[in-house]
């Protein structure tokens, strides 16, 4: 497959064989949002669509655990640095666990590799890219020539930034922190005195750490373009004298009915919340929904429709259980012609909008066939596979059936079509009330009856499928 390089611009090819991917993590001081829900699952779907492909895929995604947020947090706590890490730690694998991410290769976190770091930062300062000053050591900018590739700015252009503020020793504003001297808070011997790393030489030690000087694909957040990423490049780049990834892939923001999420505003969604509101498939559809490049407002009605495609989906999985007879063969052939489109939209620069379209096409053309009878045995064989298959790739997941509930809901269906058959009608209805109460919902057409074990959306999800 093919992603667009951040970096030169053009495709990149990833794959066959070895891909090691390097993902930035979150800060640990805080519940995680739909911003880092969309960007995880933009890198599941791609490692789950390399591996069906054959690849080996080595993903490591970072928690940076030191931090200047997590030390103010944590006070105003009155708890550790450590125990709040540990936290929000805890709650990311809860939270990713339940929107069915699967787990990287290794996590991680900076407390963990202080060796790496301090030994790295030497190495930056023997080769003359850094410097010592009272308040710590920090990176040369104007040693690297090409800072601002990445972001495609010249180092003119660029304003000292993120995290950290003006220091008057520093030789350039563009001069970034390498090791903040510090003795308050969680702090480590150095050949540079007691203190804690900066934000930026945590992933470029730990990449190498994990994944060599040189690995296939970095990526983030497009927030982190500059300075983070752009940072990593040039020491990382300046101390190994080697591109440090061959490509960059960087995932667009989660706006909020057209708002940047902002705490002042009030307006972040919780991955929790999110989830307490339209439960694991519905977010990771709405995270799929566009090209994982552009940005995505989070809004009721994409949420609504992306629930109600995912009812689509489940009936259609539980139809081809159910069919029986013999078809007319054309499910057969859509199930084949949308597992191409699907795999040949991801190849493409990793396309979920139009993956997505391949596989509600399938969806919709079975269920279609089924509710006019001519799905088939035959055709419900054929799609399954595919079906399976294509919403694996997307972190999709039906809700299962044990033998033992599918016998039991069978044979309330069957009771239910028996009083039908005698306009027994009340009967009847209180069979469909008993299955609805169990999450079940009822398909009645010409030719049999249908059932389908629905997800239970969370109450929020129920009233917004209601005014849709």
């Amino acid at each position: 497959m093919e992603i667009q390089d951040t970096l030169s611009g053009g495709p990149v090819r990833l794959g066959p064989g070895r891909v090691r991917i390097y993902l930035c993590g979150v800060t640990v001081y805080d519940e995680s949002h739909i911003g880092h829900a969309r960007t995880i699952i933009a890198f599941d779907v791609l490692r789950r669509h390399l591996e069906g492909r054959g690849c080996t895929v080595e993903l490591v995604q970072n928690f940076t655990d030191v931090d200047d947020k997590i030390i103010e947090r944590a006070r105003s706590e009155g708890v550790g640095a450590d125990m709040l890490g540990e936290r929000y730690v805890g709650r990311y694998h809860e939270d990713f666990g339940r929107l069915n991410v699967a787990r990287a290769s290794a996590y991680p976190r900076a407390t963990e590799h202080m060796p790496d770091i301090i030994s790295f930062i030497e190495g930056l300062v023997g080769g003359g890219f850094a410097y010592e000053t009272k308040n710590g050591v920090y990176f040369e900018v104007a040693k690297f020539p090409e800072y601002g590739k990445l972001s495609k700015k010249r180092p003119g252009e660029l304003r000292a930034g993120a995290r950290v503020g003006v220091d008057a020793s520093k030789k350039s504003p563009l001069d970034f922190a390498l090791w903040k001297a510090a003795t308050d808070g969680p702090s480590w011997e150095s050949p540079w005195g007691r203190g804690r790393p900066g934000w930026h030489v945590e992933c470029s030690a730990m990449s190498k750490r994990h994944l060599g000087e040189c690995f296939e694909l970095h990526g983030g957040g497009r927030d982190l373009i500059f300075p983070h990423h752009e940072n990593e490049i040039a020491q990382s780049e300046s101390l190994s004298g080697r591109s440090m990834a061959g490509a960059w892939m960087h995932v667009g923001m989660v706006t909020i009915n057209g708002e940047k999420m902002s705490k002042s505003v009030g307006n972040v969604r919780t991955i929790r919340r999110a989830l307490k509101e339209w439960g694991p498939n519905v977010i990771r559809l709405f995270c799929l929904s566009g090209h994982y490049s552009k940005p995505i407002d989070y809004t009721g009605e994409l949420l609504r429709e992306s629930l109600a495609k995912w009812r689509q989906a489940e009936a259609c999985r539980h139809e081809l259980e159910q069919a029986g007879g013999r078809g007319d063969g054309r499910v057969r052939d859509i199930a084949a012609a949308a597992a191409a489109e699907f795999d040949s939209a991801l190849d493409d620069d990793l396309n979920t909008h139009l993956a997505l379209s391949a596989f509600f096409r399938l969806v919709k053309e079975a269920n279609g066939a089924a509710a006019a009878g001519t799905l088939g045995r035959d055709g419900a064989d054929a799609a399954m596979p595919e079906f399976a298959r294509m919403a694996g790739v997307l972190g999709l997941r039906v809700r299962d059936v044990t033998a033992e509930q599918s016998a039991e809901v069978g044979a309330m269906v069957r009771r239910r079509e028996e009083l039908r058959e005698k306009k027994d009608y009340a009967g009847a209805d209180r069979i469909r009330g008993e299955l609805s109460k169990m999450g079940v919902e009822i398909i009645d057409r010409k030719g049999g009856t249908a059932w389908v074990w629905r997800e239970d959306i969370p109450a929020e999800g129920r009233a917004q499928e209601k005014k849709a």
